[in-house]
Parts: C-alpha cells; sequence; structure tokens
C-alpha cells in the first residue's frame, strides 16, 4: 500500500511539474478541468447517484469550466465571493449541524457545481500568475497538512471532531496552523509588500484563515464520505483515493486566496 501510494505520489508530482513548467497554459488549465470533472463524478457519488448521472454531472461541471473560462473577467470574482462566504458562514454550520447531502436534490447539484468550478477557475487565475505563484500558494495546503499529520503524531490528545475524522486532534490543527504562519512569513514578504505593523498583523490574521479554511474543507470532505459510507471519494489514484480526496483542503482554500490577490495584486 506504501508502495503505491509513493508511486502515485511520484506520477502526480511529474506530471504536475510538467505541466507547470514545459507545457503551454491552456494545457494545464485543461488538465485541471478535467481533474474538476472527475471531482464532479465523485461527488455524485456523495448523492449515491447511479452510474450515467455521474458522468453526466462530471460532463455538465466541465461545461461550466468552459463556460466560465470564457466569461473570466465577469464570472471568476462573484465565484470566489460565493465561495467563500460558503465557507466563513456556512459550512461551520454545517459541520455542526451535520447536514446531508440529498440524493436527487437540486441544492446538493449546485453546490457541488459551485464548490468545483470556483476551485478551477481560482487555480486557471492563479496559473496565469507563473507556476512558483501556484505553487507556492498551494504549498501552503500541503504544510497545514504536513504540520496538522506529525503535530498530532506527537502531540495529540483532544479529538478535533471525532465523529466526523477520529484521527484529528486539536493539537494536530494547532500545529497545522503553526506550520502555515512559519511558511507565511517567509513567502508572502516575497510577494507582498508589508510595511508596518498593521500590515504585519493583517497578512498573520489571513494566513491564520487560510489554515483554519483548510482544516475546514478536510473535516466537510470526511463527513460527506461518511454520510456516504465511503472511505475514500473514488479509487482513480492508486493508494490516494480520489480527486476530491486531495484537493479538499484546496477547495475551501485557494478561491479565497485568489480573491485576495485579486484585489491585493490586481
Amino acid at each position: 500500500m506504501l508502495k503505491t501510494r509513493i508511486v502515485t505520489a511520484l506520477i502526480l508530482v511529474a506530471g504536475l511539474s510538467l505541466l507547470l513548467f514545459a507545457a503551454p497554459l491552456w494545457a494545464l488549465q485543461t488538465a485541471f478541468a478535467l481533474a474538476a470533472a472527475v471531482a464532479a463524478w465523485e461527488w455524485a457519488g456523495f448523492m449515491a447517484i447511479d452510474r450515467g448521472g455521474r458522468v453526466l454531472y462530471g460532463a455538465f461541471v466541465l461545461i461550466l469550466c468552459w463556460m466560465a473560462h470564457v466569461k473570466a473577467t465577469v464570472v471568476f470574482v462573484p465565484l470566489w465571493l460565493s465561495v467563500a462566504g460558503f465557507w466563513l458562514l456556512v459550512a461551520p454550520l454545517w459541520l455542526a449541524r451535520r447536514w446531508r447531502l440529498g440524493g436527487n436534490d437540486m441544492v446538493a447539484y449546485l453546490l457541488g457545481a459551485l464548490l468545483i468550478v470556483s476551485t478551477w477557475s481560482a487555480l486557471a487565475a492563479m496559473s496565469e500568475r507563473g507556476p512558483w505563484t501556484l505553487l507556492g500558494v498551494l504549498a501552503v495546503v500541503w504544510v497545514a497538512d504536513i504540520g496538522a499529520y506529525f503535530a498530532g503524531r506527537r502531540y495529540g490528545r483532544r479529538k478535533l471532531a471525532p465523529s466526523i475524522s477520529p484521527g484529528k486532534t486539536w493539537e494536530g490543527a494547532a500545529g497545522g496552523v503553526l506550520g502555515v504562519l512559519c511558511y507565511g512569513l517567509i513567502v508572502v514578504p516575497h510577494l507582498l509588500p508589508i510595511a508596518d505593523a498593521g500590515a504585519f498583523l493583517m497578512v498573520t490574521v489571513a494566513l491564520v484563515i487560510v489554515a483554519i479554511l483548510s482544516i475546514q474543507g478536510d473535516l466537510f470532505e470526511s463527513l460527506l464520505k461518511r454520510q456516504a459510507g465511503l472511505k475514500d471519494s473514488s479509487q482513480v489514484l492508486p493508494g490516494h483515493g480520489g480527486v476530491l480526496d486531495r484537493i479538499d483542503s484546496v477547495t475551501s482554500t485557494l478561491p479565497v486566496v485568489a480573491l485576495a490577490f485579486q484585489y491585493l495584486l490586481p
């Protein structure tokens, strides 16, 4: 299992590196759109939709990505604002009250499309700022996951959300936030001017919010899987589960980060 996981990770890293540094931008964004279609197919699985319906939903989200690309200047920012509102206001209530996705529920279809297409649009927008900027932003999520994992393994005692994800602890979450702060305060000054104490405080608060959103995105997908009786969103990535399993934290952080970049570095 570990060998399979490592091999898959190496293939994913090599493929992403090739797309980022050797392929034209349209190829990278198309690859992200195809991944979004697979994520939509997995989302429909949370709703127990039949095989044909899942394929249709994946194709529908792929078309939405193309439509969003055509109208990027009009659509991207409203998408990010909408999804930021969901993660900041609705998702905490969703986790607290353990709401469920309906089997053939229009709200569930719309929510899945919103979360996935907004993530794709954020990936597309950040990729236009250059591969290193995109990697730097994605690394925030990776650092949060790594920090939470090792802090949880070493110091974890108090369960964060035992009924949703029994392995997560408050100590692990604190380690993730601390890791993001250390990483962000090194990287952010190269992207944004930090001229005074007020700007430093604003950046620190923003990093903490992003780290919390990363944890929330992970918990949200864990809740959906648990309610659907699934261990993984799918098995398309051997040893890693599905696309949603890999981008759960990205869906909750990247649109918000893209929105911040839009206003701070237009």
